[in-house]
């Protein structure tokens, strides 16, 4: 299964940072799986049990106290943005190159632990 990079970050610090496979969390609208692929988008997050799945195949839980999502698409470099492109391109278009990298996805929150 594909990963992405996952932070975990409170005001004390990062609670967690590295490969994830899949995430469930609860947003104010309800339950949230994110997978490696999944669409950016940013939501508010409630107080809640989370669960991870690593790529060694570990399943970690943990609490929330809310908080903010943000999975943001792959970071890195595109191919030549001048590749492909036309006079009559729209100003501001995304380029038709393939994007490379790592897609990053992050969770904001007051508080985090580890339930086991």
């Amino acid at each position: 299964m594909a990963e992405y990079q996952l932070d975990i970050a409170t005001p004390d610090g990062k609670f967690y940072s590295g490969p994830c496979e899949e995430l469930i969390v609860r947003g104010t609208q309800g339950d949230l799986a994110v997978l490696a692929g999944h669409a950016p988008l940013m939501t508010a997050l409630v107080p809640c049990t989370f669960r991870m799945w690593t790529p060694d195949g570990n399943e970690r839980e943990g609490k929330l106290d809310g908080g903010l999502l943000a999975v943001g698409g792959k970071q890195g470099q595109t191919q030549d943005e001048t590749q492909g492109r036309t006079q009559g391109d729209v100003q501001g278009a995304a380029p038709s190159g393939s994007q490379s990298g790592t897609q990053i996805v992050t969770v904001l929150t007051t508080h985090a632990e580890w339930v086991n």
